[in-house]
């Protein structure tokens, strides 16, 4: 939640910046027009950055998570296996 907010907070400010500054830039069409194909550029940039980073986050989660879930499911099947050679061990005459 964290990410998604800050990347939304970058836009909303990138916008508000672009169109102040359209509206108060007192050059050529040319170079204004230049300006806002590098900003748009610089804030694809943001972005793809953002979410390779939220992509890596989210593998590095999953990772994680599948990690522990393995170790708990092998802790479970020792378990299961100790109890089940006792349980023979004591019927065992």
């Amino acid at each position: 939640m964290d990410n998604s907010k800050a990347v939304l907070g970058f836009l909303a400010g990138t916008a508000i910046g672009a169109i102040l500054g359209i509206l108060f830039a007192p050059d050529k069409g040319s170079e204004t027009r230049r300006r806002i194909s590098d900003k748009t550029s610089d804030t694809a940039n943001s972005l793809k950055d953002s979410f390779n980073d939220f992509v890596d986050n989210l593998k590095e989660t999953y990772m994680s998570a599948s990690d522990e879930a393995q170790n708990m499911g092998d802790q479970a099947a020792s378990k299961f296996n100790q109890a089940k050679n006792e349980t023979r061990n004591a019927l065992q005459p």
